[in-house]
């Protein structure tokens, strides 16, 4: 019989090296985490990137404080009565407060004011709700 090729004795080895390599994960844990996470977080962008930047641009509305927050919310609650949920300053209207407000029936109202404290325009929300109750 003749003995086998240099190659295939030195080739057995490696090939038994890269498949556990590969059932444990790659073995560079760090350089592959981070590519998957890398790689997650942009399908996840890419499917709500969207709805991830709205939420973001929420969240950066600096909230009314002091004077200007006890104006706001009296001339809000003053044509709206019920409970201020939040008032803030409306990024996507500047020069505006927004002050939410949920009402008695449990809907809840973004009342918008200008820097006078006039009422200027509103947006009801939660009004789905009642109308699939009945």
């Amino acid at each position: 019989m003749r003995a086998m090729p240099r190659r295939a004795v030195v080739a057995a080895p490696a090939a038994v090296l890269m498949f556990a390599l590969v059932a444990c994960g790659g073995g560079s844990d760090s350089d592959s985490g981070s590519s998957n996470a890398a790689d997650t977080q942009q399908s996840a962008q890419s499917a709500g990137g969207a709805q991830a930047e709205d939420e973001a641009d929420e969240k950066k509305e600096p909230p009314l404080t002091g004077e200007v927050k006890q104006k706001a919310e009296t001339a809000a609650l003053a044509k709206y009565p019920g409970t201020v949920v939040k008032s803030e300053e409306d990024t996507e209207k500047p020069g505006m407060y927004a002050v939410e407000i949920k009402k008695q029936d449990g809907t809840t109202v973004e009342v918008y004011l200008d820097k006078s404290y006039t009422v200027t325009d509103t947006k009801e929300e939660g009004t789905e709700e009642g109308e699939n109750e009945g």
